[in-house]
């Protein structure tokens, strides 16, 4: 083996243009595509973080009518017994009490369909992280008669600004359509411009009280110690609530699990391409070195060296060839992850798309020690298949007629 690694090494230093030329198409190759799967990633987790923390939570219990009518009359029954068991599962962080309704939104310039969302604002500040995303005014734990929280698009759309006044219409529990005139607190923008435009977040007791004549709640949305957990206690509450409707966020937001599910399809891809187009370099390189080498490789069977030996040889060359430049380029791609994890990268040149799709205009690439030990088992395996043809064609050589060709 020693004696077959010296000979593979002396042949890679033979040409050292052909194998600069190899080992740099590899070093870049893996370096472009491991940042591109590291951005993939970052574009999948902060979509699904956003989406988790921001608003959706892990789990979120409703009538079962309620996800697909939207009525309000479709209240979750015994909502103060679900409040109870979830202050008592150690499984649970926090959890927030909504009220729902799809109305209208009237301003002295425009009417906009929209869905009112009531909360309780110290619940909802320990459970999601939607606080965060307030750019004006006040939060609605301020003293304000009936405070509003506006989207900035839906603002804009009505020439709203804070203090305000926004005429909200919607049918209650009865039926009956209401009309109810709230101020404008403060002004929103999330990730998502499309929910900016939707959605008009007033306190829950305001919005309740016009509802119906007693306490009601649409959607309890629960935030878990740890995700993995989030199917069993769904389950567990269908179990001891079964008028009830308990769903994790994959089933709350299909296209968020199919983006998750595409993260790990995306780096099958991206990881295939690559893999692909340096086959073909390595293949070329080493159909090229054995046409050169054949006089050597005629000599080396003359002299007694066994065709398998000749065969791992050319293996070994391949494989030294491509682990330099996969070391190369992963180490290169690692240290430029780690550097726009820390400082993001930019696209704001993209930003209104992006904020369309629910994204925002900084993404912080990340990869995982599973992802780079499969990028690079994945870069072992295709160079060992892409040198077996020229191996198996070294291994052919008759030692007579190379010898008289050379």
């Amino acid at each position: 083996m020693k004696v077959l690694a010296t000979i593979a090494w002396r042949n890679i230093g033979r040409h050292p243009a052909r194998s600069g030329v190899l080992l740099a198409a590899i070093m870049v190759g893996l370096w472009a595509g491991t940042v591109a799967t590291g951005a993939i990633n970052a574009l999948m987790r902060q979509r699904m973080t956003y989406l988790i923390e921001s608003e959706i939570a892990h789990v979120q219990v409703h009538h079962p009518r309620f996800p697909d009518e939207t009525r309000a009359a479709d209240s979750i029954p015994d909502h103060d017994r679900i409040e109870t068991w979830l202050a008592g599962d150690e499984r649970v962080q926090a959890f927030a009490t909504r009220a729902i309704a799809e109305g209208m939104a009237q301003s002295p310039i425009r009417v906009s369909g929209v869905t009112i969302r009531g909360v309780d604002p110290d619940a909802e500040r320990r459970t999601t992280t939607f606080h965060e995303s307030l750019k004006e005014g006040a939060y609605l734990d301020t003293d304000l008669r009936q405070p509003a929280l506006l989207g900035k698009g839906l603002a804009d759309e009505h020439g709203m600004e804070i203090g305000d006044r926004i005429v909200l219409t919607f049918e209650n529990a009865e039926g009956d359509l209401v009309s109810a005139a709230f101020n404008v607190a403060g002004l929103f923008a999330s990730a998502s411009t499309e929910y900016d435009r939707r959605a008009v977040l007033v306190r829950a007791a305001d919005l309740a009280g016009l509802l119906a004549d007693r306490p009601i709640r649409h959607e309890i949305a629960i935030l878990l110690r740890d995700e993995a957990q989030a199917a069993a206690l769904a389950a567990d509450l269908n179990e001891a609530f079964p008028d009830t409707l308990a769903r994790t966020w994959r089933e709350l937001s299909p296209e968020l699990n199919m983006l998750v599910e595409l993260g790990d399809v995306m780096l099958l891809i991206v990881t295939l391409i690559i893999m692909i187009a340096l086959a073909f370099g390595i293949l070329n390189t080493m159909l090229m070195a054995l046409f050169e080498r054949k006089r050597e490789i005629g000599m080396l069977l003359s002299i007694g060296m066994s065709r398998r030996r000749v065969f791992g040889m050319i293996l070994l060359e391949s494989l030294v060839l491509t682990a330099l430049g996969a070391a190369a380029g992963l180490g290169l791609a690692g240290a430029t992850i780690r550097h726009l994890n820390r400082a993001g990268l930019h696209l704001d040149r993209f930003a209104a798309g992006a904020a369309q799709l629910g994204w925002d205009s900084t993404i912080y690439p990340f990869l995982s020690a599973s992802e780079y030990a499969a990028i690079a088992v994945t870069v072992a395996a295709i160079s060992m298949l892409a040198s077996a043809y020229p191996a198996w064609k070294a291994v052919r050589v008759n030692p007579l007629e190379a010898g008289r060709d050379a």
